[in-house]
């Protein structure tokens, strides 16, 4: 077993395991089911099934053959010969000819399934690519009583999915779930903080199945943050008993627009964090708060709800989580040494981004073109491309301010230094990458195609 498992260790060298998934390995090795590791573990067992799904993968991936929990003891046994037979043919055996879509993919998918990309990748898709620990890391704080977790990535990078595939996993412990999305709310909602919270309350109400009954505990005279506090904690909290609240809060930026509003919500978000280290009452509501940029609302560090609590920040996907999306969009080109090569281009080109990286694996699994003219036309009108890239032009010729910032940073190779609130808001667009208020092009695309539109627009276009 010890040498399996370091065979293991070798095989996944670019992609080490968490605890969760040596756990999975070594269960699956003693032919213990998903649901005994999932009663073992305190895991939901659909998660558990996740993992494992992930792994076999993975596996599969490395060793050029396919591999699942049935056949783990064969497939890695003669790994482990074939090592110590011939060390020197490990890199064909792990790039073999034989590593291709239905050999890490479910066999019923297929290209004519594959649904365009856009918003998050759904739930079982195959095509959601973990980037690990990131997945462990929610599902594990998700349990501790009175967490709050802050997720934080630019626009179309997989904020939604990762927030979706928690929620599923706190479902599966029986947790009660309250989703808000802030871009649902209309305008006049953020007139003042009063109606805010009104509206704030009655959402949380109604998705706990709750009668709204504001007006019992609201109290103009105390102010509508004690308020708020009130009717979560003598009504809200009350009634779920001891099941805990997963409050998950989308799309929170949204709420940075509105100083009025953000100086007061945020702190209190993170004083009922503070409450529930000493308040079993408070320990029910567990807090995920979603969004794409740093705030830019000026906050007392005591106040700020983003020092406390776990950050998580999605990074790009890695050349190898690259390559292994194109697999699982039956992109076979993509399954061995030369094939990570043949991709390189591309994630210099889109940094890496998962739309973009995905975009591209839908036109190419659709036999459209080559990535090489895919490559050649990308930052061109005609390119895949061209749709999302008018779209940022338009969202930055409706804010002056925020072309021209966009512009500064175009004009050099050098990281530029911008005004917090335009820097944060173009990082929030995921046109930049920040290190502090310095900022740079998050990838060359998007340098190629604002160089060209700038241009023309100095041309007189």
């Amino acid at each position: 077993m010890d040498e399996l498992l370091q065979s293991v260790k070798k095989i996944l060298q670019d992609k080490p395991l968490g605890s969760i998934q040596w756990f999975v390995l070594y269960q699956s090795w003693l032919g213990k089911t998903y649901g005994e590791m999932a009663e073992a573990s305190g895991y939901g067992n659909n998660y558990i099934k996740e993992v494992g799904s992930e792994l076999w993968q993975d596996l599969s991936i490395a060793l050029g053959k396919r591999v699942t929990k049935k056949n783990l003891h064969l497939a890695l046994k003669k790994h482990l010969e074939y090592e110590i037979a011939d060390p020197e043919n490990q890199i064909q055996q792990k790039f073999g000819e034989e590593s291709n879509l239905e050999m890490v993919s479910p066999d019923f998918f297929s290209a004519n399934k594959i649904e365009f990309p856009s918003g998050p990748v759904a739930l079982g898709s195959p095509l959601y690519i973990n980037r690990p620990p990131l997945e462990e890391l929610v599902c594990n704080e998700i349990l501790h009583p009175g967490c709050l977790i802050r997720i934080k990535a630019p626009r179309k990078t997989g904020k939604s999915s990762l927030l979706n595939r928690m929620i599923a996993y706190a479902r599966e412990q029986d947790y009660q779930i309250v989703y808000l999305d802030f871009q649902e709310a209309d305008q006049d909602v953020f007139a003042s903080l009063d109606k805010f919270l009104r509206w704030f309350c009655v959402n949380v109400s109604r998705q706990l199945n709750l009668l709204p009954c504001l007006d019992d505990f609201w109290d103009t005279e105390m102010g509508s943050k004690v308020s708020c506090k009130i009717y979560f904690e003598a009504y809200l909290l009350q009634y779920i008993h001891d099941s805990p609240v997963v409050l998950a809060l989308n799309e929170v930026h949204r709420v940075f627009e509105h100083p009025n509003i953000a100086q007061d919500f945020l702190p209190m978000l993170r004083f009922w964090h503070e409450q529930a280290k000493q308040d079993q009452t408070w320990q029910k509501l567990r807090m995920v708060v979603v969004h794409t940029t740093e705030i830019y609302i000026p906050l007392k560090l005591n106040q700020s709800p983003f020092n406390v609590g776990i950050t998580i920040t999605l990074p790009p996907f890695t050349l190898k989580q690259i390559q292994n999306l194109a697999l699982r969009y039956g992109l076979n080109c993509a399954a061995d040494c030369e094939g990570a090569k043949r991709l390189a281009p591309l994630q210099a080109m889109v940094g890496g981004h998962p739309y973009l990286v995905s975009l591209a694996f839908y036109h190419l699994c659709q036999g459209e073109m080559t990535l090489e003219v895919l490559l050649e036309n990308a930052s061109t009108p005609v390119g895949i491309y061209g749709q999302h890239l008018r779209e940022l032009l338009s969202l930055l010729q409706k804010e002056s301010e925020l072309m021209s910032a966009m512009q500064q940073v175009i004009a050099t190779d050098e990281k530029v230094e911008l005004d917090a609130i335009a820097a944060y808001k173009l990082e929030s667009m995921g046109l930049v990458q920040l290190n502090g208020n310095q900022a740079s092009a998050m990838c060359e695309l998007y340098r190629l195609y604002f160089s060209q539109q700038f241009g023309k627009q100095n041309n007189g276009w």
